[in-house]
């Protein structure tokens, strides 16, 4: 038998009953299942990945729905427990989804909720703010201080790059990776090339605005190109951001043979999914490469890094912290619950999951939709007419 698991109730009296695995933040969340009648229970468990037996223990024998996270192993054995004990609602607090089964939901009729649409600027920013402070050698600088040894400017102290006039290469060109090149263009004056296999027009259409705006004001204009391949970001930018899907055919997108097409002095940024880099060969090129550099927010075996980039003076790294704004995670926490209790409910999908103010204007009650179930068709789901 499963050990207890330490949790955090409110609502004891409620008639529908959902486990959050981790505490999240903000109170909305919980305020809008406890308003329609749940219970809820947090845990606390001081583990910062609880295991499948420890997730099990809290499912017990009645559960209507649960909200998990990205860091959790969701298959057969998870959703087969929650469909024993009634549930038919899960939501990943997570854009992301590559840890659930989701074709072991759909056997078990167990929706699977995920949080699209509230994560676009706050990635971007964070991609953004890693180009920043990999470009200008913006940690090294600040240990540097740190360690008392400052004794007064030199000409050579940590000369990093400019990004003005710069190439920004940009793989994947949706929500994200468009907001983050809009950022650069305009932020940095830096001309864009992408690759998508769709075109992103709207992402053009900016930039040529942006350009004549330049040249209108005498200023040098920005350009833009849609690349024939991924290579040809890759050996024509001056700065990467990575912003694919993780499937088999995205993993291990950067490895030994693509880095060795990048410019000696190229900076890398990945706020995706770690496995698109081979890790241990961007280590090799980092040790080879001194003046190449990268800002990484995610890890091919999180939370673990490969051997030897920790050591890495050329390497900004940080906790996977992309969604990391208050306003963000509060919101992902909301639409989170909100699948959840949506299904519980027998409200439809909504129609459109990337357009989801509706849901978080806390000046009204949300919509009676699930903002967003990845598996909604197969489960024959009605969609939202609002």
């Amino acid at each position: 038998m499963a050990k207890p698991v330490s949790i955090e109730v409110y609502n004891p009296s409620g008639k529908y009953r959902v486990v959050s695995t981790k505490s999240m933040p903000g109170t909305r969340w919980i305020n809008l299942l406890v308003q329609q009648d749940c219970r809820v229970e947090i845990c606390t468990q001081k583990k910062t990945i609880l295991s499948v037996e420890d997730i099990i223990a809290l499912i017990g024998d009645k559960c209507d729905g649960v909200i998990g996270q990205l860091t959790e192993d969701w298959g057969e054995t998870l959703f087969s427990a929650l469909s024993r004990a009634g549930g038919k609602a899960f939501s990943n607090m997570a854009v992301g989804y590559n840890n659930v089964d989701v074709n072991a939901a759909t056997k078990y009729g167990v929706a699977v909720g995920n949080t699209p649409g509230v994560l676009t600027e706050t990635t971007a920013e964070l991609a953004a703010s890693l180009s920043l402070a990999a470009s200008r050698r913006i940690v090294e600088a600040d240990e540097f201080m740190r360690a008392g040894l400052y004794e007064g400017w030199l000409p050579h102290l940590y000369v990093g790059n400019l990004l003005k006039g710069q190439t920004v290469g940009v793989i994947g060109a949706g929500r994200i990776g468009s907001a983050y090149a809009r950022m650069m263009v305009e932020g940095f004056k830096m001309n864009l090339i992408y690759f998508d296999l769709y075109q992103s027009t709207r992402l053009e259409k900016f930039v040529t605005a942006y350009g004549e705006f330049l040249k209108a004001n005498g200023e040098q204009p920005v350009t833009w190109k849609r690349a024939a391949s991924m290579d040809e970001v890759l050996q024509q930018a001056d700065v990467i951001s990575l912003h694919p899907v993780l499937d088999k055919t995205t993993y291990h997108l950067v490895n030994k043979e693509r880095l060795s097409m990048m410019k000696k002095e190229a900076i890398l940024i990945n706020c995706s999914r770690g496995p698109v880099i081979d890790e241990a060969a961007l280590v090799e090129h980092l040790k080879a490469n001194p003046m190449f550099r990268v800002g990484l927010d995610v890890f091919e075996e999180e939370p673990y890094m490969k051997p030897g980039l920790a050591d890495m003076k050329n390497a900004v790294v940080v906790p996977h912290i992309a969604s990391a704004s208050k306003w963000t995670r509060e919101g992902m926490a909301t639409l989170a619950a909100l699948n959840v209790l949506g299904k519980i409910k027998g409200y439809p999908a909504w129609a459109d999951p990337n357009r989801v103010e509706p849901f978080l204007n806390e000046n009204t009650q949300p919509p009676a939709a699930c903002p967003s179930i990845v598996n909604a068709k197969a489960l024959s789901l009605p969609v939202s007419k609002l």
